[in-house]
Protein backbone atom coordinates (compact mmCIF):
# COMPACT_ATOMS: atom_id res chain seq x y z
CA UNK A 1 0.00 0.00 0.00
CA UNK A 2 1.36 3.41 -0.98
CA UNK A 3 2.48 5.44 2.06
CA UNK A 4 1.91 9.22 2.14
CA UNK A 5 3.91 11.06 4.81
CA UNK A 6 2.89 14.61 5.72
CA UNK A 7 5.22 16.79 7.81
CA UNK A 8 3.07 19.36 9.63
CA UNK A 9 -0.40 19.15 11.18
CA UNK A 10 -1.65 22.66 10.40
CA UNK A 11 -4.55 23.53 8.11
CA UNK A 12 -2.57 22.59 4.97
CA UNK A 13 -1.30 19.21 6.11
CA UNK A 14 -4.56 18.13 7.74
CA UNK A 15 -6.64 19.21 4.74
CA UNK A 16 -4.35 17.16 2.50
CA UNK A 17 -4.70 14.13 4.81
CA UNK A 18 -8.49 14.38 4.98
CA UNK A 19 -8.89 14.71 1.21
CA UNK A 20 -6.42 11.92 0.43
CA UNK A 21 -8.51 9.71 2.73
CA UNK A 22 -11.72 10.73 0.94
CA UNK A 23 -10.19 9.81 -2.40
CA UNK A 24 -8.21 6.68 -1.52
CA UNK A 25 -7.23 3.93 0.91
CA UNK A 26 -3.55 4.96 0.95
CA UNK A 27 -1.58 4.76 4.17
CA UNK A 28 -1.30 8.26 5.71
CA UNK A 29 1.07 9.44 8.46
CA UNK A 30 0.88 13.02 9.76
CA UNK A 31 3.98 14.13 11.67
CA UNK A 32 4.26 17.02 14.12
CA UNK A 33 6.31 17.82 17.21
CA UNK A 34 4.08 20.76 18.16
CA UNK A 35 0.84 19.10 19.31
CA UNK A 36 -0.73 15.67 19.14
CA UNK A 37 -3.83 16.94 17.38
CA UNK A 38 -4.71 19.60 14.82
CA UNK A 39 -5.93 22.91 16.27
CA UNK A 40 -6.95 26.34 14.99
CA UNK A 41 -4.02 28.75 15.29
CA UNK A 42 -6.24 31.81 14.95
CA UNK A 43 -8.01 30.81 18.17
CA UNK A 44 -4.88 30.87 20.39
CA UNK A 45 -5.55 34.46 21.46
CA UNK A 46 -9.04 33.56 22.65
CA UNK A 47 -7.67 30.78 24.88
CA UNK A 48 -5.44 33.32 26.65
CA UNK A 49 -8.32 35.81 26.87
CA UNK A 50 -10.50 33.19 28.58
CA UNK A 51 -13.11 32.87 25.82
CA UNK A 52 -12.40 29.15 25.33
CA UNK A 53 -10.21 26.29 26.48
CA UNK A 54 -7.46 24.88 24.28
CA UNK A 55 -9.42 21.68 23.62
CA UNK A 56 -12.12 23.86 22.04
CA UNK A 57 -9.63 24.90 19.33
CA UNK A 58 -9.49 21.28 18.09
CA UNK A 59 -12.24 20.83 15.46
CA UNK A 60 -12.10 17.02 15.48
CA UNK A 61 -12.62 14.57 18.32
CA UNK A 62 -9.56 12.54 19.34
CA UNK A 63 -11.14 9.36 17.91
CA UNK A 64 -11.52 10.96 14.44
CA UNK A 65 -7.99 10.07 13.34
CA UNK A 66 -8.09 6.38 14.18
CA UNK A 67 -11.58 6.04 12.72
CA UNK A 68 -10.34 7.53 9.44
CA UNK A 69 -7.14 5.47 9.49
CA UNK A 70 -4.84 8.50 9.69
CA UNK A 71 -1.75 7.83 11.80
CA UNK A 72 -0.54 10.74 13.93
CA UNK A 73 3.15 10.70 14.89
CA UNK A 74 4.69 13.08 17.40
CA UNK A 75 8.23 13.67 16.22
CA UNK A 76 10.69 16.23 14.86
CA UNK A 77 12.12 15.61 11.39
CA UNK A 78 15.75 16.70 11.11
CA UNK A 79 16.64 15.27 7.70
CA UNK A 80 15.03 13.99 4.50
CA UNK A 81 16.91 11.35 2.51
CA UNK A 82 15.25 11.89 -0.85
CA UNK A 83 17.12 9.11 -2.66
CA UNK A 84 16.03 6.49 -0.10
CA UNK A 85 12.66 8.18 0.52
CA UNK A 86 13.32 8.20 4.26
CA UNK A 87 12.64 10.70 7.05
CA UNK A 88 15.15 10.92 9.91
CA UNK A 89 13.90 12.11 13.31
CA UNK A 90 15.76 13.90 16.10
CA UNK A 91 15.86 10.70 18.16
CA UNK A 92 17.41 8.75 15.27
CA UNK A 93 14.23 6.93 14.27
CA UNK A 94 13.54 6.63 10.54
CA UNK A 95 10.33 6.44 8.51
CA UNK A 96 10.03 5.41 4.87
CA UNK A 97 7.55 7.00 2.50
CA UNK A 98 6.37 6.69 -1.10
CA UNK A 99 5.19 10.27 -1.42
CA UNK A 100 5.95 13.19 0.89
CA UNK A 101 4.09 16.43 1.57
CA UNK A 102 6.02 19.20 3.35
CA UNK A 103 3.59 21.43 5.25
CA UNK A 104 5.78 22.88 7.99
CA UNK A 105 4.27 26.37 7.98
CA UNK A 106 6.03 29.51 9.18
CA UNK A 107 8.30 30.68 11.95
CA UNK A 108 8.52 34.19 13.48
CA UNK A 109 11.11 36.50 11.98
CA UNK A 110 14.15 37.40 14.05
CA UNK A 111 16.64 39.93 12.75
CA UNK A 112 19.65 39.31 14.98
CA UNK A 113 18.61 41.64 17.78
CA UNK A 114 20.84 41.21 20.84
CA UNK A 115 18.77 39.40 23.46
CA UNK A 116 16.21 38.02 21.01
CA UNK A 117 16.48 34.51 22.51
CA UNK A 118 16.18 35.47 26.17
CA UNK A 119 13.61 33.92 28.47
CA UNK A 120 10.45 35.97 28.14
CA UNK A 121 10.85 36.70 24.41
CA UNK A 122 7.78 35.21 22.73
CA UNK A 123 5.73 35.21 19.57
CA UNK A 124 2.21 34.00 18.77
CA UNK A 125 2.28 31.24 16.22
CA UNK A 126 2.77 27.86 17.92
CA UNK A 127 1.08 26.20 20.89
CA UNK A 128 4.44 26.54 22.69
CA UNK A 129 4.17 30.33 22.23
CA UNK A 130 0.87 30.34 24.07
CA UNK A 131 2.41 28.26 26.88
CA UNK A 132 5.33 30.71 27.14
CA UNK A 133 3.00 33.71 27.25
CA UNK A 134 1.04 32.07 30.07
CA UNK A 135 4.31 31.51 31.94
CA UNK A 136 5.75 35.01 31.61
CA UNK A 137 2.52 37.03 31.55
CA UNK A 138 -0.11 35.20 33.64
CA UNK A 139 -1.35 38.45 35.19
CA UNK A 140 -0.38 42.06 35.83
CA UNK A 141 1.32 41.20 39.11
CA UNK A 142 3.90 38.90 37.53
CA UNK A 143 4.09 40.91 34.30
CA UNK A 144 3.99 44.63 34.98
CA UNK A 145 4.76 45.72 31.42
CA UNK A 146 4.84 44.11 27.96
CA UNK A 147 6.58 45.31 24.80
CA UNK A 148 5.55 44.21 21.30
CA UNK A 149 7.91 44.69 18.36
CA UNK A 150 6.45 44.82 14.88
CA UNK A 151 3.04 45.74 13.50
CA UNK A 152 0.72 43.52 11.54
CA UNK A 153 -2.10 41.22 12.55
CA UNK A 154 -0.19 39.08 15.06
CA UNK A 155 1.12 42.17 16.84
CA UNK A 156 -2.31 43.66 17.39
CA UNK A 157 -3.66 40.27 18.53
CA UNK A 158 -0.91 40.08 21.14
CA UNK A 159 -1.66 43.64 22.25
CA UNK A 160 -5.33 42.78 22.75
CA UNK A 161 -4.37 39.64 24.68
CA UNK A 162 -2.18 41.52 27.19
CA UNK A 163 -4.76 44.29 27.41
CA UNK A 164 -7.42 41.71 28.38
CA UNK A 165 -5.39 40.91 31.52
CA UNK A 166 -4.74 44.57 32.29
CA UNK A 167 -1.05 44.37 31.45
CA UNK A 168 0.29 47.73 30.16
CA UNK A 169 1.61 47.46 26.61
CA UNK A 170 4.15 49.44 24.58
CA UNK A 171 3.83 48.64 20.88
CA UNK A 172 6.81 49.48 18.61
CA UNK A 173 5.89 49.96 14.95
CA UNK A 174 8.42 51.17 12.39
CA UNK A 175 5.82 52.71 10.02
CA UNK A 176 4.38 56.25 10.20
CA UNK A 177 0.97 54.77 11.01
CA UNK A 178 -0.16 51.26 11.78
CA UNK A 179 0.03 48.83 8.81
CA UNK A 180 0.27 51.68 6.29
CA UNK A 181 2.23 49.47 3.88
CA UNK A 182 -0.95 47.41 3.48
CA UNK A 183 -3.85 49.78 4.17
CA UNK A 184 -4.77 53.06 2.49
CA UNK A 185 -3.95 56.04 4.70
CA UNK A 186 -7.48 56.72 5.99
CA UNK A 187 -7.90 53.15 7.18
CA UNK A 188 -4.41 52.98 8.64
CA UNK A 189 -5.02 56.14 10.66
CA UNK A 190 -8.38 54.82 11.89
CA UNK A 191 -6.77 51.62 13.20
CA UNK A 192 -3.90 53.62 14.70
CA UNK A 193 -6.49 55.62 16.65
CA UNK A 194 -8.38 52.47 17.67
CA UNK A 195 -5.24 50.87 19.11
CA UNK A 196 -4.44 53.99 21.12
CA UNK A 197 -8.06 54.38 22.23
CA UNK A 198 -7.73 51.01 23.94
CA UNK A 199 -4.86 52.24 26.09
CA UNK A 200 -1.98 50.78 24.09
CA UNK A 201 1.17 52.93 24.01
CA UNK A 202 1.69 52.77 20.24
CA UNK A 203 5.12 54.12 19.34
CA UNK A 204 5.33 54.85 15.61
CA UNK A 205 8.57 55.10 13.60
CA UNK A 206 10.26 53.14 16.37
CA UNK A 207 12.59 50.16 16.02
CA UNK A 208 14.07 47.75 18.51
CA UNK A 209 17.82 48.14 19.19
CA UNK A 210 18.34 45.37 21.75
CA UNK A 211 16.75 43.45 24.62
CA UNK A 212 18.41 43.54 28.03
CA UNK A 213 18.57 40.61 30.47
CA UNK A 214 18.38 40.47 34.24
CA UNK A 215 20.71 38.34 36.38
CA UNK A 216 18.59 35.23 35.66
CA UNK A 217 18.68 35.55 31.87
CA UNK A 218 15.14 36.85 31.65
CA UNK A 219 13.88 39.92 29.85
CA UNK A 220 14.51 43.08 31.84
CA UNK A 221 14.06 45.92 29.35
CA UNK A 222 14.33 46.98 25.71
CA UNK A 223 16.07 49.92 24.06
CA UNK A 224 14.55 51.90 21.19
CA UNK A 225 17.00 52.37 18.33
CA UNK A 226 16.03 55.91 17.32
CA UNK A 227 16.10 57.54 20.77
CA UNK A 228 18.13 55.21 23.00
CA UNK A 229 15.20 55.18 25.42
CA UNK A 230 15.12 52.17 27.75
CA UNK A 231 11.73 50.67 28.64
CA UNK A 232 11.44 48.22 31.52
CA UNK A 233 9.38 45.12 30.70
CA UNK A 234 8.83 41.49 31.71
CA UNK A 235 7.93 40.06 28.31
CA UNK A 236 8.74 40.97 24.69
CA UNK A 237 6.56 39.83 21.81
CA UNK A 238 8.38 39.61 18.46
CA UNK A 239 5.76 40.00 15.73
CA UNK A 240 7.79 41.40 12.82
CA UNK A 241 6.30 38.97 10.31
CA UNK A 242 6.98 35.31 9.58
CA UNK A 243 9.06 33.30 7.13
CA UNK A 244 8.83 29.70 5.83
CA UNK A 245 9.94 27.06 8.32
CA UNK A 246 12.37 25.14 6.09
CA UNK A 247 15.73 25.12 7.89
CA UNK A 248 15.78 21.32 8.15
CA UNK A 249 15.86 20.99 4.32
CA UNK A 250 19.36 22.45 3.81
CA UNK A 251 21.07 19.17 2.84
CA UNK A 252 18.05 17.44 1.30
CA UNK A 253 18.52 18.47 -2.33
CA UNK A 254 15.04 19.98 -2.33
CA UNK A 255 15.27 23.40 -3.99
CA UNK A 256 14.40 26.37 -1.83
CA UNK A 257 14.45 30.14 -2.05
CA UNK A 258 12.53 31.94 0.68
CA UNK A 259 10.29 28.87 0.76
CA UNK A 260 10.20 25.41 -0.82
CA UNK A 261 10.03 26.01 -4.57
CA UNK A 262 7.05 24.30 -6.21
CA UNK A 263 5.34 24.28 -9.60
CA UNK A 264 1.61 24.87 -10.12
CA UNK A 265 0.99 21.22 -9.19
CA UNK A 266 2.75 21.96 -5.87
CA UNK A 267 5.55 19.50 -6.71
CA UNK A 268 9.15 20.24 -5.79
CA UNK A 269 12.16 19.59 -8.01
CA UNK A 270 12.17 16.01 -6.70
CA UNK A 271 9.57 13.52 -7.91
CA UNK A 272 6.92 12.48 -5.36
CA UNK A 273 7.78 15.32 -2.97
CA UNK A 274 5.35 18.24 -2.60
CA UNK A 275 5.12 21.38 -0.47
CA UNK A 276 1.99 23.26 0.56
CA UNK A 277 0.89 26.10 2.80
CA UNK A 278 3.04 28.85 4.31
CA UNK A 279 6.31 27.06 3.54
CA UNK A 280 5.62 26.71 -0.21
CA UNK A 281 6.86 29.28 -2.74
CA UNK A 282 5.39 29.31 -6.24
CA UNK A 283 7.97 29.29 -9.02
CA UNK A 284 5.42 30.92 -11.31
CA UNK A 285 2.72 32.50 -9.17
CA UNK A 286 -0.74 33.16 -10.54
CA UNK A 287 -0.85 36.67 -12.01
CA UNK A 288 -1.50 39.22 -9.30
CA UNK A 289 -0.67 36.82 -6.45
CA UNK A 290 2.40 36.63 -4.23
CA UNK A 291 4.75 33.61 -4.46
CA UNK A 292 4.23 32.97 -0.71
CA UNK A 293 0.87 33.65 0.94
CA UNK A 294 0.69 32.80 4.63
CA UNK A 295 -3.09 32.73 5.10
CA UNK A 296 -5.29 29.82 6.13
CA UNK A 297 -7.52 29.66 3.08
CA UNK A 298 -4.67 29.32 0.57
CA UNK A 299 -3.24 26.56 2.75
CA UNK A 300 -6.59 24.80 2.70
CA UNK A 301 -6.84 25.09 -1.10
CA UNK A 302 -3.29 23.74 -1.48
CA UNK A 303 -4.18 20.77 0.73
CA UNK A 304 -7.19 19.96 -1.44
CA UNK A 305 -5.16 20.45 -4.63
CA UNK A 306 -2.25 18.20 -3.69
CA UNK A 307 -4.68 15.47 -2.60
CA UNK A 308 -6.21 15.50 -6.09
CA UNK A 309 -2.78 15.26 -7.70
CA UNK A 310 -1.64 12.40 -5.47
CA UNK A 311 -4.87 10.39 -5.69
CA UNK A 312 -6.72 11.16 -8.85
CA UNK A 313 -5.29 13.48 -11.43
CA UNK A 314 -2.74 16.25 -11.61
CA UNK A 315 -4.44 19.45 -10.54
CA UNK A 316 -3.02 22.96 -10.70
CA UNK A 317 -3.19 25.22 -7.68
CA UNK A 318 -5.72 27.99 -8.33
CA UNK A 319 -6.13 30.33 -5.35
CA UNK A 320 -9.04 32.38 -6.72
CA UNK A 321 -9.61 35.97 -5.66
CA UNK A 322 -7.67 37.29 -2.69
CA UNK A 323 -9.58 37.72 0.55
CA UNK A 324 -8.75 38.03 4.23
CA UNK A 325 -10.31 39.06 7.52
CA UNK A 326 -9.09 40.18 10.93
CA UNK A 327 -10.11 42.09 14.03
CA UNK A 328 -8.50 45.20 15.49
CA UNK A 329 -9.88 45.28 19.04
CA UNK A 330 -13.55 46.20 18.37
CA UNK A 331 -13.25 46.83 14.62
CA UNK A 332 -13.70 43.92 12.23
CA UNK A 333 -11.87 43.99 8.90
CA UNK A 334 -12.57 42.24 5.61
CA UNK A 335 -10.91 42.55 2.23
CA UNK A 336 -11.90 41.08 -1.15
CA UNK A 337 -9.83 41.52 -4.29
CA UNK A 338 -6.95 44.00 -4.15
CA UNK A 339 -6.96 47.38 -2.44
CA UNK A 340 -3.38 48.63 -2.27
CA UNK A 341 -1.88 51.26 0.01
CA UNK A 342 -0.78 54.55 -1.55
CA UNK A 343 2.84 53.42 -1.62
CA UNK A 344 1.94 50.26 -3.59
CA UNK A 345 -0.76 51.52 -5.95
CA UNK A 346 -1.01 49.65 -9.24
CA UNK A 347 -0.99 51.66 -12.49
CA UNK A 348 -4.38 53.32 -13.01
CA UNK A 349 -5.71 52.15 -9.62
CA UNK A 350 -8.18 54.62 -8.13
CA UNK A 351 -9.79 54.57 -4.67
CA UNK A 352 -13.17 55.69 -3.38
CA UNK A 353 -13.14 56.06 0.41
CA UNK A 354 -16.07 56.54 2.80
CA UNK A 355 -15.73 57.04 6.54
CA UNK A 356 -18.57 57.08 9.08
CA UNK A 357 -18.68 60.18 11.32
CA UNK A 358 -17.89 58.03 14.39
CA UNK A 359 -14.56 57.02 12.73
CA UNK A 360 -14.90 53.31 13.49
CA UNK A 361 -16.61 52.22 10.28
CA UNK A 362 -15.34 52.77 6.76
CA UNK A 363 -14.87 51.23 3.35
CA UNK A 364 -12.50 51.71 0.44
CA UNK A 365 -13.29 50.51 -3.08
CA UNK A 366 -10.48 50.12 -5.61
CA UNK A 367 -11.25 50.48 -9.33
CA UNK A 368 -9.57 51.01 -12.66
CA UNK A 369 -9.72 54.74 -13.43
CA UNK A 370 -10.03 54.15 -17.18
CA UNK A 371 -12.38 51.17 -17.45
CA UNK A 372 -14.15 51.69 -14.08
CA UNK A 373 -13.66 47.97 -13.41
CA UNK A 374 -14.12 46.95 -9.76
CA UNK A 375 -10.78 45.71 -8.33
CA UNK A 376 -11.46 45.16 -4.65
CA UNK A 377 -12.94 46.43 -1.40
CA UNK A 378 -11.84 46.90 2.22
CA UNK A 379 -14.52 47.14 4.90
CA UNK A 380 -14.09 48.03 8.57
CA UNK A 381 -16.95 47.60 11.04
CA UNK A 382 -19.30 46.41 8.25
CA UNK A 383 -19.69 42.72 7.46
CA UNK A 384 -20.01 41.67 3.84
CA UNK A 385 -20.76 38.43 1.97
CA UNK A 386 -17.65 36.81 0.53
CA UNK A 387 -19.54 34.90 -2.19
CA UNK A 388 -21.15 38.07 -3.56
CA UNK A 389 -17.82 39.87 -4.05
CA UNK A 390 -16.30 36.71 -5.47
CA UNK A 391 -19.04 36.67 -8.10
CA UNK A 392 -18.66 40.37 -8.91
CA UNK A 393 -14.90 39.96 -9.32
CA UNK A 394 -15.51 36.96 -11.60
CA UNK A 395 -17.94 39.04 -13.65
CA UNK A 396 -15.56 42.03 -13.95
CA UNK A 397 -18.32 44.32 -12.70
CA UNK A 398 -17.87 48.09 -12.61
CA UNK A 399 -17.59 50.23 -9.51
CA UNK A 400 -20.95 51.79 -10.42
CA UNK A 401 -22.60 48.36 -10.47
CA UNK A 402 -21.03 47.38 -7.12
CA UNK A 403 -22.14 50.59 -5.42
CA UNK A 404 -25.69 50.35 -6.74
CA UNK A 405 -25.95 46.75 -5.49
CA UNK A 406 -23.82 47.13 -2.36
CA UNK A 407 -26.58 46.38 0.12
CA UNK A 408 -27.05 42.95 -1.48
CA UNK A 409 -23.62 42.05 -0.11
CA UNK A 410 -24.54 43.18 3.42
CA UNK A 411 -24.02 40.39 5.98
CA UNK A 412 -24.79 42.01 9.34
CA UNK A 413 -28.03 40.96 11.07
CA UNK A 414 -31.25 42.24 9.51
CA UNK A 415 -31.88 45.12 11.90
CA UNK A 416 -28.32 46.47 11.95
CA UNK A 417 -27.96 50.02 10.67
CA UNK A 418 -26.80 50.23 7.07
CA UNK A 419 -24.91 53.11 5.52
CA UNK A 420 -25.19 52.53 1.80
CA UNK A 421 -27.30 55.60 1.02
CA UNK A 422 -24.60 57.74 2.66
CA UNK A 423 -21.88 55.86 0.76
CA UNK A 424 -23.63 56.38 -2.57
CA UNK A 425 -24.33 60.04 -1.82
CA UNK A 426 -20.64 60.67 -1.22
CA UNK A 427 -19.64 58.80 -4.39
CA UNK A 428 -22.19 60.71 -6.52
CA UNK A 429 -20.89 63.99 -5.14
CA UNK A 430 -17.20 63.16 -5.70
CA UNK A 431 -17.60 61.68 -9.19
CA UNK A 432 -20.60 63.65 -10.50
CA UNK A 433 -22.77 60.54 -10.83
CA UNK A 434 -26.48 59.94 -10.23
CA UNK A 435 -26.38 56.33 -9.03
CA UNK A 436 -29.24 54.88 -7.00
CA UNK A 437 -29.30 51.86 -4.72
CA UNK A 438 -31.07 48.87 -6.21
CA UNK A 439 -33.73 47.28 -4.04
CA UNK A 440 -32.38 44.47 -1.90
CA UNK A 441 -33.62 41.08 -3.06
CA UNK A 442 -33.16 37.89 -1.04
CA UNK A 443 -33.35 35.85 -4.24
CA UNK A 444 -30.34 37.80 -5.50
CA UNK A 445 -28.45 36.99 -2.32
CA UNK A 446 -29.17 33.28 -2.20
CA UNK A 447 -28.75 32.60 -5.92
CA UNK A 448 -25.77 35.00 -6.25
CA UNK A 449 -27.47 36.62 -9.22
CA UNK A 450 -27.61 40.35 -9.83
Amino acid sequence: MEHIAIIGNGISGITAARHIRKLSHKKITVISSETDYFFSRTALMYVYMGHMKFKHTQPYEDWFWEKNNITLKNGFVTQIDTSQKTLVFSDGEQLEFDKLIIATGSKPNKFGWPGQDLKGVVSLYHKQDLDAIETFAPNNSVCKHAVIVGGGLIGVELAEMFHSRHIPVTFLVREQSYWNAILPSGESQMITNEIRKNGINLRLESNLKHINADENGRVKSIVIAETGEEIDCDIVGLTAGVSPNIGFLESSGIETNRGVLVDRNLQTNIKDIYAIGDCAEQRNAVEGRRPIEAVWYTGRIMGETVAQTICKKETQYTPGHWFNSAKFFDIEYQTYGWVNSEQHLKPNEGHFHWMHPDHNKCLTIAFDKTTQKFLGINTFGIRMRHEIFNRWLDQNQSIDYVLEHLQIAHFDPEFYTTYYHDVLKKFNSEYNRNLKLKKKSWSQIFTLKS
